[in-house]
């Protein structure tokens, strides 16, 4: 059975969690390095950025994250998840993993008081439109060679892109009964596996 990991050191790992399991997936929470040696994909979620790097540092998991995205494993960081997939960030901390060819801004989307709601258009999950929620999310400022746009907001904001094997989102949606774009992730981990067998 697939097998993807939550990084459930800090934020909302729960409610990827649960959504996961509800399309028939063994979710299973990762703190240890050694866990990420047990499952084919992992989500680092929402939550608080510079307490995530932080935690990676404390629980020693931050090289082996980076070990297993560049051997091919799917990654999707969600708000927070994002910001930590980042190659640079226009803000002093926290030090993302640089995996991803994007510079990000933290909150540039505005504080809590801002966050808002609007529909997206994903060519990669079809119609109707996806509902994104954004709370204190970040903001792609560029996006580098090599990495596909997914979504973008009217303003024609990027809020979903991904590059091979990773995957990130500034909105989260794991907060909304909508379950497209985690069932386009578990096609990623799905496709890695079969590439991986050949």
């Amino acid at each position: 059975m697939l097998k993807i990991g939550i990084l459930a050191v800090q934020g909302d790992f729960a409610e990827h969690k649960l959504m996961l399991t509800n399309l028939d997936i063994d979710a299973v929470e990762i703190r240890l390095p050694e866990q990420l040696e047990d499952i084919d994909g992992l989500i680092i979620p929402g939550g608080e950025s510079t307490t995530i790097a932080q935690l990676l540092n404390i629980f020693d998991i931050k090289n082996s994250i980076i070990t297993k995205a560049k051997s091919g494993m799917p990654i999707w960081g969600t708000c927070a998840g994002m910001i930590m997939l980042a190659n640079s960030l226009t803000d002093k901390r926290p030090t993302p993993l640089k995996l991803m060819n994007t510079v990000v801004s933290r909150n540039a989307f505005g504080r809590q008081i801002d966050s808002f709601e609007e529909n997206i258009e994903i060519k990669a999950i079809g119609h109707p439109k996806y509902r994104g929620i954004f709370i204190r999310a970040p903001m792609f400022i560029q996006i580098g060679e090599g990495v596909e746009v997914l979504g973008k907001l009217n303003d024609d904001n990027p809020v979903l892109v991904r590059e091979k094997n990773l995957l990130a989102s500034s909105f989260h949606p794991e907060l909304t009964p909508d379950t497209r774009i985690h069932e386009y992730f578990i096609k990623m981990v799905k496709n890695q596996i079969s590439n991986d067998n050949n």
